[in-house]
């Protein structure tokens, strides 16, 4: 009876001694590896449980990433993107004493895929007096927008524009992790809401339009709303370029080549009626004024093609513009540079008509005979086409070869014409200038109008009319007063109605030397 009690006793004791070690093998502290709002992971390691004896952190590349343990959790010591897989790999070494028990080691495998953030909606409306929010389709901790860096206090869905005026745009960028990298910025429009369609313009039409600017147009309403049938609206006059669907809210006009032109007006058409942000009024057509080129570089580059009496030497030959874009950008911020008189007896009264950066008349001489050259109505006016002609001559290397011409005319008896080239005096002659009833004005003046043979006609001091056909080699250069050949008994007192009148022969030798844009001074 005693030894069969003793051997229940001693089997229970075995039974209860098992027991006991499966409990303590159960129940020992366990490493635990899981998901954090903050971290890249929790790895939680309760007291007893040992020592991290391995921790691997890998992309799906295999490549390894650093990382940190703070506060019982891993934190990546350089960015990841959104959306990368990511494995965590963490042995723990158990105390010696124990080990016999539960084990040497613990090993766990976790893989953490980094969140993606998306902005919501692009396009926000905003009722009066609310604030200018960007939503995200889940909580960000870091946000910049228009290169503004911001780490939250805590991570939101909702992010506040500061400083927002009632409509505009800005670019986003978004991590849900400070420890992520930022997403590509993404534009995000806002506008008052309003029952009707509203126009974003940028640059704004209150903003002069550079020669190359790109035109975005970003409406309230989807595209296919705004422009019926999906047609771009029309661009006045024709440029070069092209538009080009950004969005599904947001076209561009891209110009090429020559672009809209410097000192141009430029006009879009829309198909219907949209309200402007910023002013609400309801508008089918939007207009710029571009950029207009400065008269300093106008004739900087006059004189690099031989239409002024000075040259142009810049002050670093290396900054010089080489693509059309750095010309457009030099013809609005002139170069510097200096000028210099091209020959040492220049005229002193066309010295004193020169004045670097003003438009004299000297400057609007050296246009229109560049206008004439090319085609252009001779009107002294540097508009776009007249810039891009001149663009044009400069890569081509057209230069002007034949020389800078001057004419000055002496109004005291005896009168004289004078024909300065390169220069020298190359023809003095005699000459008749107007009567006192009809005096030939003082000032200089560029030839307008160059004809071989033309009619002349007006009226006489008396009232009478007089009627001159065949009159030869005409340069009209102030009104009806032109440097003309014509038939006197003598030459060199006044006899005209204001016209310079010379003899046949003086006419055909200086008419080669007068086109259009030659100056002409009438002095004492």
């Amino acid at each position: 009876m005693s030894r069969r009690i003793w051997l229940i006793t001693g089997g229970s004791l075995v039974v209860l001694v098992a027991a006991l070690f499966a409990t303590a093998f159960l129940a020992w502290p366990q490493m635990h590896l899981a998901a954090s709002a903050d971290a890249l992971a929790r790895l939680d390691l309760p007291s007893y449980a040992g020592h991290v004896e391995q921790l691997e952190v890998r992309t799906e590349s295999g490549a390894s990433i650093p990382v940190s343990r703070r506060n019982g959790q891993l934190w990546p010591e350089r960015k990841l993107g959104a959306g990368s897989q990511v494995t965590i790999s963490v042995t723990v070494r158990h105390p010696s004493w124990i080990s016999w028990l539960v084990g040497k080691s613990n090993h766990k495998t976790f893989t953490v895929t980094t969140p993606v953030t998306h902005i919501a909606s692009n396009w926000v409306q905003v009722p009066d007096g609310s604030p200018v929010q960007v939503a995200f389709d889940q909580p960000v901790g870091v946000v910049e927008i228009d290169g503004a860096r911001d780490v939250l206090a805590s991570a939101t869905t909702k992010v506040r524009i500061p400083d927002a005026k009632p409509t505009g745009s800005a670019l986003v960028k978004a991590a849900a992790r400070a420890w992520e990298t930022l997403t590509n910025a993404a534009r995000v429009s806002w506008f008052p809401a309003r029952s009707y369609p509203q126009l974003l313009v940028r640059p704004a039409t209150d903003v002069a339009l550079g020669p190359q600017t790109q035109i975005i147009l970003t409406f309230s309403r989807p595209l296919k709303l705004v422009l019926p049938g999906g047609a771009y609206p029309a661009l006045k006059p024709t440029v070069a370029g092209h538009w080009a669907t950004l969005d599904d809210h947001t076209i561009a006009f891209r110009p090429k080549g020559l672009g809209f032109g410097l000192g141009a007006t430029v006009h879009v058409v829309l198909p219907s009626q949209v309200h402007l942000v910023g002013n609400g009024n309801a508008t089918t057509k939007l207009s710029w004024k571009v950029d207009p080129g400065s008269t300093l570089r106008l004739q900087e580059l006059l004189a690099q093609l031989g239409y002024l009496p000075v040259d142009w030497t810049p002050a670093d030959f290396a900054a010089q513009p080489v693509t059309l874009r750095d010309e457009f950008a030099a013809a609005v911020k002139a170069p510097r540079g200096t000028f210099d008189w091209r020959w040492d007896n220049t005229p002193a009264p066309l010295q004193k008509l020169w004045k670097p950066g003003a438009y004299t008349t000297v400057t609007r001489g050296a246009v229109m005979m560049f206008e004439d050259e090319h085609g252009l109505p001779a009107d002294g006016i540097a508009g776009p086409n007249v810039w891009r002609a001149l663009f044009t001559a400069l890569m081509n290397g057209d230069r002007k070869t034949d020389g800078y011409s001057y004419v000055f005319v002496h109004r005291d008896v005896p009168q004289s014409m004078n024909l300065w080239h390169n220069g020298k005096v190359i023809l003095t002659s005699p000459g008749n200038t107007g009567i006192p009833s009809a005096p030939t004005q003082l000032g200089t003046f560029p030839v307008f109008w160059h004809i071989p043979v033309g009619t002349m006609s007006g009226t006489n001091p008396d009232g009478s009319k007089y009627h001159d056909p065949g009159v030869r080699y005409i340069s009209y250069f102030n009104g009806g007063d032109a440097l003309h050949a014509f038939p006197r008994a003598s030459y060199g007192t006044p006899q005209s109605l204001g016209c310079v009148e010379l003899p046949l022969d003086a006419a055909a030798k200086v008419w080669p030397y007068t086109p259009v844009g030659t100056l002409v001074t009438i002095e004492n």
